[in-house]
């Protein structure tokens, strides 16, 4: 399938899909139970056969993986589990040969605690590392600086009996935070970047961006007003803090300012994930000017919160509060639970491909980049990980009412009858699930209804349709559960699309669509009859309307 063309388009991101790989769990080809570059390599051809545009992988670099590689311990060599940086030269030179580009994972805001650079750290307080990271001295009666939490449990302080000071750590104990008010710092990681970006990399995810500086005074954060239940869950202490000096600190502009420089030199492209208290302010900070990120996206349609004036709420207020950046919605990722459990209702019970197909038309119809997350396009639910064989620690300390990032993590089926679906003939880092089975690629291949064959028709479509990947955009009143909205191209005609998020019928009144031309090759059921329209569970209806905006 055609991938988008960047010839003299050097906004060509706005209008392209990235797709998301999790190297682990992509496809193993040396037995290990570890999915790795070669598996990559040897799966994109399917990737270009979905009508995607960006691949981002997610960390491949050397790592202890207590954090399964988003700790890092060598920015700049691949680790030996996924293969060698040979592999992943060729696995670049495959992509681009298909018209496919390669977005890397960039783990900023901390290293793994045996980087060289930690270990030298961490020797003393006045070695050449010695103000790398972030030190404290304990309080007078040896507890920590201040009141900071880990958004993995417990305290952001751990005690070091080297150097008889606290280090900072935002999530595992073993991922310590850097201190990025230290100029070396920030060159150290424009360096790295710079080593993938002339290794042919087209772009970067940089995860956790918004961790980068802390507040130098240390001072403590004041509880929230509204406990933050979107980037944690309830039952996480981290969310009843107003994050106002742990992260989000003014002193990240200029650094995203420099990233972005370096990138233009190159034409790569950037997304930032963004987990703040009030993410789309962020995400509107960190994208508009054209000089820092070129999009973010943020945990904010990654909740179970379903409703059509919550998605309307998260896409208006982004388009309130900035000037000319630019969001990626994202419904699925490798920190969420999946889609079609999550977002089907209780214990998932309308996880079907029905809603699967609604929620990718919905996704692809916003205003923005969509990003999506491999496997959802084979509908696949959450897997169900007994907690013997749960590898998150996120999960094993939340446990049960959390049971962290494992189930949506499972290896990707390839085929019904092979061992582990086809992931690997060794034992799978993570049990394939068995209802994962029926799903797989080969299976929905050959089923031209099934969710993997409507996927690609549908990003073909939507290709086809400019208002859709460019377009602005407004919404309409319409009765819940209904996402009602428009998309406009100056000296086009307009499109409006509705989508029924539920699992039974809705009609109702909607005169705009008295003017339009049904449009019927988006593969989704729905009617407008006389400015009245009835769509089925999880149907959806778009049409051409003359005159453009009005």
């Amino acid at each position: 399938m055609t991938q988008i063309s960047t010839t003299d388009n050097p906004n060509w991101w706005k209008e392209a899909i990235i797709y998301q790989v999790y190297p682990r769990s992509y496809l193993d080809t040396n037995g290990d139970g570890v999915g790795d570059l070669a598996g990559i390599t040897e799966k994109l051809d399917y990737i270009a056969s979905l009508g995607v545009d960006i691949v981002w992988l997610s960390p491949f670099f050397k790592s202890p993986m207590k954090d399964f590689g988003y700790d890092i311990a060598d920015y700049c060599d691949v680790d030996p589990l996924f293969g060698t940086l040979d592999d992943f030269d060729k696995l670049i030179a495959k992509a681009h040969s298909l018209g496919l580009k390669i977005m890397i994972d960039q783990v900023m805001s901390h290293t793994a605690d045996t980087h060289p650079w930690f270990a030298e750290s961490r020797k003393s307080r006045d070695n050449p590392k010695s103000d790398w990271y972030v030190w404290a001295d304990p309080l007078p009666d040896g507890c920590p600086p201040n009141n900071w939490l880990s958004v993995f449990g417990g305290s952001a302080w751990q005690w070091d009996t080297r150097r008889k000071q606290y280090y900072m750590h935002n999530f595992l104990v073993s991922q310590p935070q850097l201190n990025f008010h230290n100029p070396e710092v920030q060159q150290a990681h424009l360096d790295a970047q710079r080593f993938w970006l002339e290794r042919g990399v087209d772009g970067v995810r940089m995860d956790a961006c918004v961790f980068h500086f802390h507040d130098r005074q240390l001072r403590s954060n004041p509880p929230a007003l509204v406990r933050d239940t979107s980037t944690v869950t309830d039952v996480n202490p981290y969310g009843m803090q107003a994050h106002l000096y742990d992260k989000t600190q003014p002193e990240n502009i200029a650094f995203l300012q420099r990233v972005r420089a370096q990138l233009n030199e190159f034409g790569a492209v950037s997304i930032g994930e963004v987990s703040s208290d009030d993410a789309l302010a962020q995400m509107a900070e960190y994208t508009e000017g054209g000089d820092k990120l070129h999009m973010a996206y943020s945990f904010n349609l990654l909740t179970p919160q379903f409703t059509a004036a919550h998605i309307r709420k998260q896409v208006e207020d982004f388009k309130e509060r900035v000037k000319d950046g630019w969001a990626s919605w994202s419904v699925g990722n490798h920190d969420a639970i999946r889609v079609v459990t999550r977002w089907g209702g209780a214990e998932g019970q309308s996880a079907t491909p029905a809603l699967a197909k609604l929620v990718l038309a919905m996704q692809l119809s916003l205003k923005g980049t969509p990003c999506l997350y491999q496997g959802d396009e084979l509908a696949l639910s959450e897997a169900d990980v007994p907690y013997e064989l749960l590898q998150d620690p996120y999960g094993i300390t939340f446990w049960p009412e959390f049971k962290g990032r494992d189930g949506c993590r499972t290896p990707m089926p390839w085929t019904p009858d092979a061992p582990h679906a086809g992931f690997t003939t060794g034992t799978p880092w993570l049990p394939v699930a068995e209802p994962h089975r029926a799903a797989s690629v080969a299976q929905q291949d050959r089923d031209p209804e099934s969710m993997l064959n409507f996927q690609r028709r549908f990003i073909a479509w939507r290709r086809s349709m400019p208002q859709l990947t460019r377009g602005e955009i407004a919404f309409f009143d319409a009765p819940e559960p209904v996402l009602a909205l428009r998309r406009d191209v100056a000296g086009m005609d307009g499109v409006l699309a509705a989508f029924n998020l539920s699992n039974r019928e809705v009609s109702f009144d909607w005169p705009e669509s008295a003017r339009a031309q049904g449009l019927d090759a988006h593969g989704l059921p729905g009617q407008a009859v006389a400015g009245k329209l009835t769509l089925p569970p999880y149907g959806a209806w778009f049409g051409s309307i003359p005159g453009g905006a009005q």
